[in-house]
């Protein structure tokens, strides 16, 4: 199902007792955050803190901060079942007949249908302010002690590429200076940092557009692992399974969604830079400052009775990892394209996305585990994944004590272990250099003789499943 707007989904969470109002005053410099924080250390219902000090627009929190509402977030009973369907999808062949031809259609009709549709008004646009506009009038958070000032944790940053016009959909932290100017936290890895640097190239002011809120389908799209040139608001209305709609900005030439709750219009200007950070991050640790672009803030526009929806980061778990998590099994199907071998992966929530992968493998010859590790390093966002871990097809990559079971009985640490250097994660502080440095696999196989392996390798501890059948049949008369 597709929610309309941030308030038909928060009121859904509420019906679904998944949501929880705190009429206590409480300010968004750290009393928000630290409420938040513990609420997600034990996986806790989404929050709404109805009287944020100082504002009188309450702040949305943890919305999407468990399996369950990850999974109502994007209008699905599991998540598996957009895997699925994309999986479907995928295995579209070039028929050679003309009945062949007319039946793919309709699979090529359902992404035709979620080209986003543009309108002229719209609830994002009830309240606008220009000259007058400030950045604090939003009850933004202050997340951590040590972090450089408020940030704005759940924007999705609207740019275009200079010569082709391709619109690229990204979150990117936003540190705020002032009432006018923000911190533009682009890493070189992603579409939009590209954008930028190009406008720079060409000595050209680049415009930007933020919004935040909307139907949440919308915002996780913003942080899907997309082809570069594949619209996120394409995504957006595939996930939701209906277009976006989307509305011109005031002052600048992008659209954005048109039932966001806020949006922050402005520009970045080439060769600008100033000090962004410290923020305390996803890694749990604080990623520390550095010189990043600026962003000039020319208009907000917003619903009347807007809600600020925001998030926290810091040590697993947090809202982040459920939308991660989300992310592995969504584009699953991706991975199997290129390598059909792949049973499963997991991404540990404990990894922070990017330091630990387990892939589990149909294996059919000597190095197979080795050829999946480095084709992995060199698929999109997988490149940063700083140690995989990779096993036979029965064993359950989600059970990380099974896992790590195989790994201290399967592995020669001489034999077995690969260590490659390339690119990392720029928010990985461990390595010597940012965003470069080691990488490292482990073949967690069973070895065969072509891997130098000339010992027999022993049979697994299994019951007879005679003897399996007849427990199972007694088990509750035991009493046990």
């Amino acid at each position: 199902m597709a929610f309309k707007d941030l308030h038909d989904f928060t009121s859904h969470l509420e019906r679904a007792g998944q949501l929880k109002r705190i009429k206590h005053e409480l300010s968004p410099v750290l009393e928000i955050p630290e409420v938040a924080d513990r609420v997600m250390r034990d996986c806790g219902p989404a929050l709404l803190f109805e009287h944020p000090t100082g504002f009188d627009m309450p702040v949305l929190i943890n919305a999407m901060g468990s399996t369950e509402r990850m999974a109502t977030a994007l209008g699905v009973g599991s998540i598996d079942d957009i895997g699925a369907e994309i999986e479907d999808l995928l295995r579209i062949e070039a028929p050679q007949s003309l009945f062949g031809k007319l039946a793919m259609l309709p699979k090529y009709g359902k992404l035709a249908g979620y080209v986003p549709k543009t309108v002229k008004s719209a609830p994002c646009q009830e309240v606008v302010k220009t000259d007058d506009a400030s950045l604090d009038e939003l009850p933004i958070l202050h997340c951590w002690p040590d972090d450089g000032g408020r940030f704005i944790t759940l924007p999705m940053v609207f740019t275009r590429d200079p010569h082709t016009r391709m619109r690229n959909v990204g979150m990117y932290r936003m540190h705020v200076y002032d009432g006018r100017t923000t911190g533009m936290h682009w890493h070189p890895h992603k579409v939009g940092a590209r954008h930028y640097a190009e406008f720079e190239r060409l000595g050209r002011r680049m415009e930007v557009a933020v919004a935040l809120g909307g139907d949440p389908a919308i915002t996780y799209s913003a942080t899907a692992p997309l082809p570069e040139d594949f619209d996120e608001m394409i995504f957006a209305g595939f996930l939701r399974k209906s277009a976006v709609e989307m509305v011109k900005c005031k002052t600048i030439d992008i659209e954005v969604p048109a039932h966001s709750e806020i949006v922050i219009e402005g520009y970045v200007d080439p060769h600008e830079r100033r000090m962004e950070g410290p923020f305390g991050d996803h890694t749990g640790y604080y990623s520390l400052a550095d010189q990043f672009p600026v962003f000039h803030v020319t208009c907000i526009t917003r619903r009347k009775d807007a809600i600020y929806p925001a998030t926290i980061v810091g040590r697993p778990p947090k809202e982040d990892c459920f939308m991660a998590k989300a992310t592995e099994r969504i584009f699953l199907p991706l991975l199997r394209m290129q390598l059909p071998e792949i049973v499963d992966i997991n991404l540990p929530i404990e990894g922070v996305f990017h330091n630990l992968g387990v892939v589990s493998i149909r294996k059919r010859y000597p190095g197979h585990a080795r050829k999946v590790m480095h084709a992995l390093w060199g698929m999109g966002q997988m490149a940063f994944t700083k140690m995989i871990i990779v096993v036979d097809e029965h064993v359950d990559v989600q059970d990380m004590r099974e896992v790590l079971w195989r790994v201290g009985n399967n592995v020669n640490p001489k034999r077995d272990v690969e260590f490659v250097q390339g690119p990392l994660d720029i928010l990985d502080h461990a390595s010597t250099r940012p965003g470069y440095g080691s990488k490292m696999g482990f073949d967690a196989t069973k070895k065969l003789p072509g891997e130098g392996h000339s010992r027999e390798w022993p049979d697994e501890i299994t019951m007879s499943p005679d003897v399996v059948a007849k427990i199972d049949s007694i088990w509750d008369e035991l009493g046990l």
